[in-house]
């Protein structure tokens, strides 16, 4: 699965779990990837899918697109794990990071809902 194809599975997940999403182009977003909409809130999401763990720079990039997207939070979602520099700057930088493990949990709720 390609960045451009998690990003679209990312969309139909999180579209499952009650937000309005749209996707940014794929070049130009500054950072956001997914645009989410709930109970009067802007969410911009950051999707990185990577062999390794994500670092610093992908939260710098979602932390600097708040502002250009007018957004109430910012998060990163992977589909591995966090560097701890990455962890040290969401706690200044209010944002919310969704691992491998939390990401995993959410797909196999979805499964379960879809079986039901």
């Amino acid at each position: 699965m390609d960045g451009r194809l998690f990003e679209d599975y990312l969309k139909r997940l999180l579209q499952w779990r009650g937000y309005n999403v749209r996707l940014t182009k794929t070049s130009g977003d500054y950072g956001a990837d997914l645009i989410l909409s709930a109970n009067g809130k802007t969410i911009i999401v950051q999707a990185k899918r990577y062999k390794n763990k994500v670092g610093l720079k992908a939260v710098q990039e979602i932390v600097s697109a708040k502002n250009i997207y007018h957004a109430d939070e910012c998060w990163v979602i992977t589909n591995n794990y966090f560097t701890a520099p990455a962890i040290n700057l969401v706690n200044a930088n209010d944002v919310v990071l969704i691992d491998r493990d939390e990401l995993i949990h959410w797909m196999i709720m979805m499964k379960d809902a879809q079986r039901a």
